[in-house]
């Protein structure tokens, strides 16, 4: 792609899950590091997300999932983003989500996942290092 230009990260709250202090700090985090940020929002689908991600031509779309249902909720955004032929947009997830689970997700195809507790620096490193488009 080669596209330059800050990072652009869609934050989203998909599903039932009604708290988005986790979404707004990270999205903060982001933002502050020069990051190009869209926070979707509480409740939104997946096919609302990915319809965002793509629309913003965004290089990743960071889940905050507490609800329990990340499997479920992970697994339709990546299905849809190979359907939409969009796979060049990383998923990582955050929210509370077992260990077994974890290893489960990265199968899937989520390129990482941050639990509670782990310090924002961390993510925003991380984020800088792997959604950074080439070129």
């Amino acid at each position: 792609m080669g596209v330059s230009g800050p990072i652009r990260v869609v934050v989203a709250k998909p599903g039932l899950d009604g708290h988005d202090r986790g979404a707004k700090v990270i999205a903060r985090a982001l933002r502050d590091a020069g990051m190009e940020v869209v926070y979707t929002g509480l409740h939104q689908t997946p096919e609302q997300i990915v319809d965002t991600a793509i629309q913003e031509d965004a290089d990743g779309i960071g889940l905050s999932i507490l609800s329990g249902a990340h499997m479920t909720l992970c697994a339709k955004v990546l299905e849809l983003l190979r359907e939409r032929d969009a796979e060049d947009i990383k998923v990582f997830c955050g929210g509370i989500i077992p260990d077994a689970d974890i290893r489960e997700l990265k199968a899937l195809g989520v390129a990482d996942v941050f639990t509670p507790g782990t310090p924002m620096q961390s993510v925003v490193t991380w984020v800088e290092a792997n959604l950074r488009p080439a070129g």
